[in-house]
C-alpha cells in the first residue's frame, strides 16, 4: 500500500512544505507525494508492463499480417508457435 504525504505547495515559487500551509505569504495548494522509493518501484513496474505489451503487440502484428504459402500453413503456424513461446518464455523471466 502506497502512503502518501500530504504536503503544500505553492502555486507561485513551487515551494513545498509539511505536514501544514505556510504563514500565508504565499498561495499553497494542497499535494499527495510518495517516497521516491515507491516512485522508482512504480516507474519500474510500469516500464515492465510497457515491455510486456509491446511484446504482445509485436507477436499479434506477427500473426496478424502473417500469410502462408500454398501448403505451408502448418510450417508457418509451427513457426509462429515458436516465436509466441520465446516471447512467453521471455516475458516470465521477468525484466531484463
Amino acid at each position: 500500500m502506497t502512503d502518501y504525504i500530504l504536503a503544500w505547495q505553492c502555486v507561485g515559487c513551487g515551494k513545498i512544505e509539511a505536514p501544514q500551509p505556510c504563514i500565508g505569504v504565499c498561495r499553497d495548494r494542497k499535494i499527495l507525494m510518495v517516497s521516491k522509493d515507491e516512485h522508482d518501484a512504480v516507474a519500474a513496474q510500469l516500464q515492465h508492463a510497457r515491455s510486456l505489451v509491446r511484446m504482445a503487440i509485436d507477436m499479434l502484428g506477427r500473426v496478424a499480417h502473417s500469410t502462408p504459402k500454398q501448403g505451408q500453413w502448418e510450417r508457418s503456424y509451427r513457426a509462429l508457435q515458436e516465436q509466441a513461446r520465446a516471447s512467453i518464455a521471455a516475458l516470465e523471466a521477468g525484466p531484463s
